[in-house]
């Protein structure tokens, strides 16, 4: 009697000590809070609910980039810059907060809206090779997204930048800027971005960190300048807090919106 209670005990210890490995194991596989896996990498959009997205819409590639020191996301579908803030939990779970937007009337609106609702919608994501996706409970992916392979996201400033859109004047763009377009070219090495403001050349210093970025005051030649363009340029420059750049499209951006919007020249 008493070999069979010894047995039947130490059988339970053994049990007990194997379902406690395993939950340790388990526990271990799962991501924390604050994993790199997806944070600081820029992600192409390839599917909204089932449905292929083109390779570039509105010729722009559209995406979505995750911040990790802030917690703040910026994306595009190829019209507006979105931005708002994220939060990340264990179990690959995740939750969006659209912040505004620029208000951009664009071709194929349907695919910005449609990824607005799947960041509104999502709680969860999983990473599978070199692809993101985006979902709702275990439901078929909202979004699905491939992991763009572009170097380190500095190098990707270097060239001339021209401005093709700015946020906030009720003057037309082509009112504020005539004759000229403003530029901004870096110098990443020695922090430091110079062009033309549309009417006179300037030099500006700026920091960086990752994503974000941060412009000082600019020094410009002071010839005479007609209407607010040049004003308006400067005064925008020094509210961007960070960047984005997809493809050949560079988005300076204020918290979560882009507020000015160049092209490589």
């Amino acid at each position: 009697m008493r070999k069979i209670l010894f047995g039947s005990l130490l059988f339970g210890m053994i049990v007990l000590s194997a379902c406690t490995t395993q939950k340790q194991s388990a526990s271990a596989n799962q991501e924390p809070a604050g994993n790199s896996t997806i944070t600081e990498k820029k992600w192409k959009l390839i599917e909204l609910a089932g449905k292929s997205i083109p390779d570039k819409v509105n010729n722009k590639e559209p995406f979505i980039q995750l911040q990790e020191n802030d917690r703040r996301f910026s994306a595009s579908a190829g019209c507006n810059g979105l931005g708002g803030t994220f939060e990340l939990k264990d179990r690959n779970r995740i939750r969006f907060t659209p912040g505004p937007s620029t208000m951009m009337a664009c071709a194929n609106m349907e695919i910005e809206q449609g990824l607005i609702k799947a960041l509104e919608t999502t709680d969860n994501y999983t990473v599978s090779g070199n692809q993101l996706s985006l979902n709702k409970a275990r439901m078929a992916p909202l979004a699905r997204f491939r992991l763009i392979e572009s170097g380190t996201t500095d190098n990707a400033l270097n060239g001339t930048w021209e401005l093709n859109y700015i946020s906030g004047p009720r003057i037309a763009f082509e009112g504020l800027y005539p004759r000229k377009r403003p530029t901004i070219t870096f110098n990443l090495l020695q922090k430091t971005a110079s062009g033309n403001s549309g009417c006179n050349r300037y030099n500006v210093a700026f920091t960086m960190d990752g994503s974000s970025l941060r412009f000082k005051e600019p020094a410009s030649t002071k010839m005479a300048c007609e209407g607010t363009g040049e004003a308006t340029f400067f005064n925008t420059l020094k509210t961007i807090t960070s960047y984005g750049v997809t493809g050949n499209t560079l988005h300076l951006i204020m918290g979560d919106i882009a507020v000015m919007r160049f092209e490589r020249k």
